[in-house]
């Protein structure tokens, strides 16, 4: 079964309001073998709306729309229906009787235009909507199904679990999507394209998407089947292809964050972290604290803008900021070494760079970002030009900082190490 969402609102087309309605609403859909091939936002003008409902009506089996069931003469959805399917509305009373005792419990007297949310289609079914006055209505005609539901999430999300899915899931075949998301740093989109094209090619079943995202790239697979042991094999073989060709520039095959993969591997081996941001701002100190339970892990930071403070809060030596300059290898090491030194955190890292827009020199450019970790073995430093405005430099900077601390734990595993992260 195919199905298309309709979001309907006219505030859904300015930048004011986001429909996140339809995206619950595919994963929902999704999971119970029903593909989405299309979503529509649509402006409260019947026209128009009767135009989007009957070219929908034209291409899938099911239409599931949001929204437009209020009481206000803006709230067309239900009339546009009617009209378009040839049925009369007529006055529920069970419903208008639900809406005057819900307004008597809070104290107020239902206003006339309510009794607009009672009126419902000849030979709709009610949905039930406890959580608000405006019922979810299930419609059939000439083999398609429309499912109209109120438009707050909070309404719409138990409505459709508790009403909607247990008729769709009667109905649906035992055809499922399956899908990976393997995310991959420090490969831009097309060098990850070139690496991984003549593996993914083999496999025409399989949907391959792969989208930039600041500081990685993300390859999502999809498949359709009602077979999954085919389609684990299937997709275990495309991944086992995309480690030998991305080797350890793979952090997660479940579509973990980097912030989560680190926050693991720094449990499953009892470490502890610090960390002294110049560019980023507290950045990463932010992502890995974002993770429950970081406590067990994350010792603390500073921010360190400042020359003096990097000297007084991480014990950089003056000489080399003078001599190097506070964006340098240099620095960011006796960075991860002085707050680690200070902590006593088992790694300490340090970040300085270029955010921009200002600040940039020839030697230097905006988008000069070092980063740098310090464990008991040792230190390892990366430096790196990174494209784009202030906030995703800032970004890609942190998302540096903590693949360093990943490949740390990742090659140091032979040692007896542990790691969760996989690699050819």
């Amino acid at each position: 079964m195919k199905a298309e969402i309709i979001a309907v609102g006219s505030e859904l087309l300015t930048p004011d309001r986001l429909d996140t309605n339809s995206l619950f609403l595919t994963a929902e859909l999704n999971g119970i073998g029903i593909e989405v091939v299309r979503k529509t936002i649509a402006g409260d003008d019947r026209d128009l709306l009767s135009a989007v409902f009957r070219e929908a009506l034209g291409r899938v089996e099911l239409i599931i729309a949001s929204g437009g069931l209020g009481p206000t003469q803006d709230d067309l959805t239900r009339e546009t229906v009617a009209e378009l399917l040839g049925r009369k509305l007529k006055r529920n009373d069970a419903i208008l009787h639900y809406i005057e005792s819900r307004f008597r419990s809070l104290g107020r007297e239902m206003p006339e235009l309510n009794v607009r949310q009672a009126m419902v289609p000849e030979g709709a079914e009610i949905l039930e909507n406890p959580r608000g006055t405006a019922p979810g209505l299930w419609l059939e005609d000439a083999g398609h199904i429309i499912v109209l539901l109120p438009g707050p999430p909070r309404e719409l999300k138990p409505l459709f679990r508790d009403q909607v899915l247990p008729r769709l899931e009667r109905r649906a075949s035992g055809v499922r999507l399956y899908q990976r998301e393997i995310r991959v740093t420090g490969l831009g989109e097309s060098h990850v394209e070139q690496r991984i094209l003549p593996i993914y090619q083999r496999y025409p079943e399989v949907t391959t998407t792969i989208l930039a995202a600041p500081g990685e790239t993300q390859i999502h697979l999809r498949i359709w089947t009602d077979d999954p042991s085919h389609a684990k094999k299937t997709l275990d073989e495309i991944v086992q292809g995309f480690e030998i060709a991305l080797s350890d520039r793979i952090f997660s095959e479940d579509g973990r964050s980097l912030e989560e993969v680190v926050a693991e591997e720094l449990t499953l081996n009892n470490a502890t972290i610090a960390a002294a941001e110049s560019c980023t701002g507290g950045l990463l100190a932010q992502r890995l604290t974002s993770i429950a339970g970081s406590s067990s892990y994350f010792l603390g930071g500073v921010v360190c803008y400042s020359n003096e403070l990097k000297t007084i809060w991480a014990d950089v030596p003056p000489e080399m900021i003078l001599a190097k300059g506070a964006v340098s290898a240099e620095v960011a090491v006796a960075l991860a070494e002085g707050i680690r030194r200070r902590v006593g955190s088992t790694l300490g890292v340090g970040i300085t760079g270029v955010a921009g827009p200002g600040g940039g020199s020839e030697e230097k450019p905006v988008g000069t970002v070092h980063v740098a970790i310090s464990h008991a073995g040792g230190v390892k430093e990366r430096g790196m030009r990174f494209p784009g405005e202030r906030e995703n430099i800032r970004w890609q900077a942190s998302q540096a900082a903590l693949d360093l601390v990943r490949v740390h734990f990742l090659y140091n595993a032979q040692n007896g190490t542990k790691s969760s992260t996989k690699k050819a």
